[in-house]
């Protein structure tokens, strides 16, 4: 039998279950993918939090609760 002999005489079972290989072979590859996402989401993150930290240590210790307010400081053409 030539190839188009075989698939017209594979079983409807047999062409659910290659639709079902192809349908798992896309899902593999795309969990792949979505995992490459977290990961680079997550290191990004990860500098996120260590910047704010660096940040938040930079912070005058003198009374750090308190929000300055822009106009009371002058521009800087004074």
């Amino acid at each position: 039998m030539n190839d188009t002999q075989q698939s017209s005489a594979e079983s409807p079972t047999e062409r659910r279950l290659t639709a079902l290989e192809i349908k798992a072979s896309f899902t593999d590859d795309l969990l792949e993918q979505l995992d490459a996402i977290i990961t680079r989401q997550q290191r990004e993150i990860d500098a996120l939090r260590r910047e704010l930290a660096a940040l938040r240590d930079s912070l005058p210790a003198d009374n750090p609760a308190t929000p300055r307010s822009l106009l009371d400081e002058r521009p800087p053409h004074y």
